[in-house]
């Protein structure tokens, strides 16, 4: 494919310019994607007008073929953990009125599609808790394919050469997969006209800031406290980056509270109880939204979820560097592709594959080790011990720093990771698509490998030089690498919660 990866980020590199003529400069993607999955989710707990509400929704939306089929087959998710991609794009529908477009404080596209809004809602088995796991737009990734870009251009370079919304989408999800070792069940894609006439529908929606703010970029003027927002506030709300202290990154939490609340207010007894704005919300919903299966299935899998119960994260990042490429200066997010592995499996726990599985014997167990902890030939020590265990330990090398120590494995070697694991107490396994085979990456919290008992001594000193030798329970993972100001915070929050207030 000649492509030019950086192609379609050049207007990211431009500085921001004030808007002329009553114009505001238009922003980047919505967050809105998952008004489909919290309409059903609602539509579900309501019964009775439910099954009109659903067969409207559900043959309302464009279907696209984005999701491979299960390896097994099995399509039911009932009892399974869902990771369902959440889209946002920037693109103007062509069938939109100059009205519309002024409503929506922008102009014509040329006809590209930038995401700009990237989420990954994971929902556990039961159906009860969600974690809303944000990628920042600007981060500079591996696209399958393309080379070095920013995520926000994946899905375009897939609509090319014949690929339509189809091929973006495919991209899209191989891009994330491939960053994340998450497998992508659904994707659910909106526009920002689509975003706007939902809201509008919908009734303002309540917002709290803990600062006033007044940006002339997004347009947003809120005071300190408790706001209700119409639709066009709302965009100006979830679009705004200027101001804010880490830019793109506190607009991901932005968008991720705004979706919060907004599923409180579709949960709402006003909301779910009333035919007629159901209806017009339903009729605003379908023609803006695209995705892979039908969204029944999707509200089943939520219909035990309340809105307290949904979280939010954002992927470790290291930092916004300004990096020079061969069309000049790009401004990027780096993403802490170490750390990452490790924070997305303290968000969504082990895979099933890894629980059940049955430790390796040693000898029949490869092993690479990697040293981001700092200390001077600590992967060679370490190896030298896997050895002695009776491990294949291959060449020692190096990674970028990292704080949590880590057995990455590739999916379907669960048994040759749990044996490692097993002699490094502390260590935290993960499944991850960035690697080939079993590796352990040694972190600066000093866990390793302890040497091999001599003969005839049946004591053992567990690796960390603590008095427990049992496993003891990683804490949950942070970013490597930390920088001024601080890039991103993996901290999990609760926005759906009443009275919660945001910077």
């Amino acid at each position: 494919m000649s492509i030019d990866p950086e192609q379609t980020t050049r207007r990211a590199r431009r500085g921001p310019v004030p808007p002329r003529h009553g114009r505001q400069k238009r922003g980047g993607g919505v967050v809105l994607p998952a008004v489909a999955g919290v309409l059903a989710m609602g539509l579900v707990l309501t019964g009775g007008y439910a099954a009109f509400a659903f067969t409207s929704l559900n043959n309302g939306v464009t279907k696209i073929d984005a999701i491979a089929p299960r390896s097994n087959g099995d399509d039911d998710v009932d009892g399974q953990a869902q990771n369902i991609l959440l889209v946002g794009d920037d693109h103007r529908p062509d069938n939109a009125t100059p009205e519309q477009m002024a409503e929506l404080s922008t102009e014509d596209d040329g006809g590209a599609t930038n995401t700009d809004t990237m989420i990954v809602l994971h929902i556990n088995a039961d159906g009860s808790q969600a974690t809303m796991i944000s990628f920042p737009r600007d981060s500079y990734v591996d696209i399958p394919g393309v080379g070095k870009g920013k995520l926000n251009s994946a899905f375009h370079y897939g609509t090319l050469n014949g690929g339509g919304d189809t091929g973006g989408a495919k991209l899209l999800i191989q891009t994330i997969q491939d960053l994340s070792g998450l497998t992508i069940d659904h994707y659910v894609r909106v526009s920002l006209l689509g975003f706007y006439q939902v809201v509008k529908e919908l009734g303002p929606v309540e917002v709290c800031l803990n600062n006033a703010v007044n940006d002339p970029y997004s347009g947003v003027d809120l005071p300190a406290g408790t706001s209700k927002l119409d639709a066009k506030q709302a965009l100006s709300f979830v679009r705004q980056r200027h101001g804010l202290p880490n830019g793109d990154l506190d607009r991901n939490v932005r968008q991720q509270y705004f979706l919060s609340q907004e599923a409180r207010k579709v949960l709402s007894a006003g909301t779910l109880l009333n035919p007629i704005k159901m209806n017009a919300i339903l009729s605003a919903v379908g023609g803006s939204i695209q995705t892979d299966t039908d969204l029944v299935s999707l509200g089943a899998q939520m219909r035990n979820l309340r809105p307290g119960n949904i979280q939010s994260a954002t992927i470790p990042t290291l930092g916004t560097p300004t990096i020079m490429t061969n069309s000049g200066a790009l401004s990027i997010v780096e993403v802490d592709t170490v750390g990452l592995p490790a924070f997305v499996q303290g968000l969504v726990g082990e895979p099933e594959e890894y629980t059940e599985a049955t430790a390796a014997e040693p000898a029949a167990t490869s092993v690479t080790v990697l040293n981001g902890s700092g200390v001077t030939a600590a992967a060679a020590t370490a190896s030298a011990n896997l050895t002695a265990r009776g491990f294949q330990a291959g060449a020692p090398g190096s990674s970028g720093t990292t704080k949590t120590t880590q057995v990455q494995y590739p999916a379907g070697q669960e048994a040759q990771a749990k044996a490692v694991a097993d002699v490094v107490p502390g260590a935290v396994a993960v499944r991850s698509a960035a690697v080939t085979g079993v590796t352990l990456v040694l972190g600066s919290d000093g866990k390793t490998v302890s040497a091999p008992a001599p003969a005839g001594d049946t004591s053992s000193a567990p690796a960390d030089g603590s008095a427990d030798t049992g496993k003891t329970k990683p804490s949950k993972p942070r970013s490597s690498r930390s920088s001024e100001p601080k890039p991103s915070s993996t901290d999990v929050k609760s926005y759906g919660k009443e009275g919660v207030c945001i910077n």
